[in-house]
């Protein structure tokens, strides 16, 4: 199910683009500021954005969108925007959006349009970076640094962090830590994953101020950015 962000600021349009969205099998998270859209997108991972351009409380859609650009936010984008000029639209693009529709618009369009950049991103060879809050993955040098500290990981504790920042914002259970990690079942009572869970999460933070890993009783493990 696809999870996507909607920065609006509208509240009748938010609402109508949320139940468009439901409707077509997407998961909703929203914001009404693009200070707000910056946070959550930085923090969480989401399928696309749909970002408006006119947004209050000083930060616009253009420039949530360069500062995510900027962050390595790699997240598709669609831009929503009354100003339908050729330039416009060409900034809108150069600024790092990956579609452009103006209003008003169909939402039938909208969701082809989602659609499309979500099956892009899908066949991308070339995502090779992945980060959630302070936290740095780079799959070709198999780098990773937390807030700007480069953390030495063995193998294992390497495919443990990948699955999981691939995943993040998403609840793992422990099979399919075992089978993405160790390449096989094992019993559900041995505590191999907790000794290896609890090794990562020492060497992301030592100090234990801003946990990554959550414990999520009975169903496994969600890594997300620090509150």
């Amino acid at each position: 199910m696809p999870n996507v962000l909607v920065v609006e600021d509208d509240p009748q349009t938010l609402n109508e683009i949320v139940v468009a969205l439901v409707d077509h099998g997407c998961t909703v998270q929203t914001a009404g500021t693009g200070r707000d859209g910056l946070i959550l997108a930085i923090g969480h991972a989401y399928d696309a954005i749909v970002l408006d351009r006119m947004l209050p409380g000083g930060l616009e859609g253009l420039g949530m969108l360069a500062s995510l650009r900027s962050a390595g936010v790699p997240t598709p984008v669609l831009i929503l925007s009354a100003l339908s000029g050729v330039d416009e639209r060409v900034r809108g693009l150069r600024a790092g959006g990956d579609d452009y529709l103006t209003k008003p618009f169909e939402f039938i369009e909208l969701t082809a349009r989602l659609d499309a950049l979500m099956r892009r991103r899908e066949v991308a060879p070339d995502v090779h970076h992945y980060h959630v809050g302070p936290l740095r993955l780079d799959m070709l040098t198999r780098e990773v640094t937390c807030a700007g500290r480069a953390v030495t990981l063995l193998p294992r504790e390497y495919r443990l962090l990948e699955y999981l920042i691939r995943n993040a914002g998403q609840v793992v259970s422990r099979t399919m830590l075992f089978e993405a990690v160790w390449d096989y079942r094992l019993e559900e009572r041995t505590n191999v994953i907790d000794v290896h869970i609890s090794r990562l999460r020492k060497k992301l933070d030592p100090a234990g101020a801003m946990p990554m890993i959550h414990t999520v009783r009975g169903s496994g493990y969600l890594l997300r950015a620090p509150d």
